[in-house]
């Protein structure tokens, strides 16, 4: 089930008539069969955008499509979705058999049937020997998987996850993530992933759409996006460690910051700003001298702390090229100098 966000706009007004414009003229196409993530700092617009597609917020402006079908006004009931809430929502009274099969209580389906479609969606995400438990006796990961189950059981067109991970703890987070990619490819269900995570977005998502003040940055591939960022901000978002950033200059067909040669370029002469990832960096004999601050090995990577003209910078090389040494040399991989308007932002 392909989706369309069209001019999509929402506008909220407090009690005093301020208006806050949390999602700002958004046009999107999400393909059928895709997991898109949803990506962008704390009050972007991420699960507002979200919650108009599920129904749950009304647009101030703009339209959503299901296919062909205009959704924009059709009642949450109505438009064939799945949602799992950040916080599971599960019924601590009921078991978790009780749980799944609630959706299926409306819906006229003779028991037998529904009890059927429980235990598809139990082992598809693999609970079925926990269907007699309550919540309270299950892990996060598997209250997370009973939300998914229940969500599913339906058969719904879309399903939509609202920051399914954020309660659970690093290695369970891990350990979901890569269930939720499996269990979208078992399916092929569309799928919307709203995070403010950028490993998890990268890690499962087909395709990212970037965020910010409610207005889209960039929708890409993750590794295209990561290599090819349209502007400064997705640059700066992602990446861990973060982009260094400089303010430089280009002069004959070499990009500098200060007296320091990071490359070449062909663009005219001017002010930039440049960015060059960590792990862009590498230990060139001939390349510019720089005086470490700091020298930590983690694992087959050394990190190297310096700077350049006056700005910290991070570098990501081999530990085998580098082994304490205060004075180093490096260089810059060719191709990976990033140049960025001074005026818009933009990547050139």
């Amino acid at each position: 089930m392909e989706i369309r966000l069209e001019n999509l706009t929402k506008v909220f007004t407090d009690k005093t008539g301020k208006e806050t414009r949390a999602v700002d003229d958004l046009t999107i196409t999400i393909p059928s069969g895709k997991l898109v993530g949803l990506l962008g700092p704390s009050g972007c617009g991420k699960s507002t955008t979200l919650f108009m597609i599920a129904g749950l917020h009304k647009p101030s402006g703009g339209h959503i499509f299901f296919g062909d079908d205009d959704v924009t006004r059709l009642a949450p009931e109505k438009r064939g979705i799945g949602l799992v809430f950040q916080n599971y929502a599960l019924y601590p009274h009921m078991t978790v058999r009780q749980n799944i099969m609630f959706p299926l209580e409306n819906l006229n389906i003779k028991r037998t049937e529904a009890e059927d479609l429980v235990m598809e969606m139990a082992k598809l995400v693999g609970i079925e020997d926990q269907l007699d438990k309550k919540p309270s006796q299950l892990s996060g990961g598997q209250q997370q998987r009973v939300a998914i189950a229940r969500a599913l059981v339906k058969k719904p067109r879309v399903l939509l996850l609202d920051e399914p991970l954020s309660n659970l703890d690093a290695r369970l987070r891990l350990q979901t993530r890569e269930e939720i990619k499996r269990i979208q490819r078992e399916t092929g269900i569309t799928t919307i992933f709203v995070t403010h995570d950028q490993e998890e977005a990268m890690s499962i998502s087909d395709q990212m759409v970037v965020l910010n003040y409610g207005v889209k940055q960039q929708m890409e591939a993750p590794q295209e996006m990561y290599n090819n960022p349209d502007n400064l901000f997705v640059a700066r978002f992602l990446g861990n460690p973060p982009i260094n950033t400089f303010e430089g200059h280009i002069k004959a067909g070499k990009v500098m910051v200060g007296d320091v040669v990071l490359g070449d370029s062909d663009q005219k002469d001017g002010i930039y700003n440049i960015g060059v990832r960590p792990e862009d960096f590498r230990v060139d004999p001939n390349g510019f001298e720089v005086d470490a601050e700091d020298v930590e090995h983690i694992g087959r990577d050394t990190m190297i702390r310096f700077a350049i003209g006056g700005i910290n910078v991070r570098a990501l090389v081999d530990s085998d090229s580098v082994y304490q040494q205060k004075t180093i040399k490096l260089g810059v991989k060719k191709g990976k100098v990033h140049l960025f308007s001074k005026e818009t932002g933009l990547h050139l």
